[in-house]
């Protein structure tokens, strides 16, 4: 009986405060809202635990940044960068083919409220019909766009998404966890509570790159630390041992990561495309060998790093004689011309 008269108090105290917090910040009642800045707590975290017990158990790198600071001046600035780059990463969007599509509309507005005022047989036009018939003449416009960049003979029951119903264009995929489909969709991050995409897959590329960057000098400062000859005590070794463990699977995971996208950007592929390639319509019947939408390693990264064209533009698939030519082997010619490039 005390228990229970001891419990109802704090469920209604927890009840007035939880109410409060969620009148004051309505954004806490998104569940998907919460794990994501708890995804982002963690992270942050992490790069600041691993980091801090290197600066508060060793004091030989202490007396050394003294000395010199400018090497660990440099040190922190890369961290601090990593950091600012994960957040700016994961707030980026990746590309949804629902603002593509608007943008798409908005480019190529029709003007058929221009006619809204013209009397058409006596009669006026009424709103209503004009929405609807706008309607209707966007989902045509966005049709026969996406119809171009297929091949001829293509089924338009392939490009409709089954989840939002909506015709998508080559290299797109929905995205079960955004809820949304994705233009040139690589994969959804986990790490960074997003999809990658067209938009921010170079954002990525450079993120794992500055965390790889950031492990390898880390792992540099707990390896001099367990290598000093200085007297130790065993807490602080085992501590850091752990760590420098943790450092190293986070660096191996990383250092592979870095190198598969780096092969992705090359070639100009996804990860969803390399391993899913037999379920796409449109990759059956090309040679396993052969990579659709590579235009040569030199200009795939261009594509890659340094395109100025928009998040929303799309690609074609290229023609059946295209890809066939890319078939045959290289000859002397090829490499003098640099074909591959």
């Amino acid at each position: 009986m005390r228990t229970a008269g001891f419990v109802a108090p704090v469920r209604e105290a927890w009840g007035r405060l939880s109410d409060g917090c969620l009148a004051r910040f309505p954004c806490l009642s998104d569940a998907a809202w919460r794990s994501s800045m708890c995804l982002k707590v963690v992270v942050v975290l992490l790069h600041v635990g691993i980091v801090g017990v290197l600066f508060l158990l060793d004091t030989d790198l202490i007396r050394r940044t003294r000395e010199d600071p400018w090497y660990t001046v440099i040190y922190l600035l890369l961290f601090l960068v990593t950091l600012v780059q994960y957040f700016f990463t994961s707030n980026s969007s990746p590309g949804y083919v629902v603002d593509a599509k608007k943008a798409w509309d908005e480019t190529h507005a029709t003007f058929i409220n221009r006619r809204q005022s013209a009397p058409r047989h006596g009669s006026f036009v009424s709103s209503t019909d004009l929405n609807q018939l706008g309607k209707i003449d966007s989902r045509m416009n966005w049709l026969k766009l996406v119809t171009e960049l297929y091949p001829p003979g293509s089924s338009t029951r392939n490009w409709t998404c089954t989840y939002c119903h909506i015709i998508q264009p080559p290299r797109t995929k929905h995205c079960h966890d955004c809820e949304k489909c994705v233009l040139r969709f690589d994969h959804h991050c986990a790490w960074l509570g997003t999809c990658i995409g067209k938009g921010n897959h170079c954002r990525f590329w450079w993120y794992i790159f500055e965390e790889t960057i950031l492990c390898i000098w880390t792992g540099i400062f707990y390896i001099s630390f367990l290598r000093s000859s200085a007297v130790k005590e065993w807490w602080k070794e085992f501590i850091m041992i752990i760590l420098f463990a943790v450092l190293t699977f986070c660096f191996i995971f990383l250092f592979l990561l870095l190198l598969f996208h780096s092969y992705l950007a090359l070639t100009n592929q996804t990860t969803f495309e390399l391993t899913r390639r037999r379920r796409i319509p449109y990759f059956r019947g090309i040679p396993r060998g052969v990579r659709p939408f590579s235009k040569g390693i030199c200009r795939n990264l261009y594509m890659f790093c340094c395109s100025c064209d928009s998040m929303y533009s799309l690609e074609a698939v290229p023609p059946r004689e295209e890809l066939e030519a890319r078939t045959r082997p290289y000859t002397c010619l090829d490499i003098i011309s640099c074909r591959c490039c």
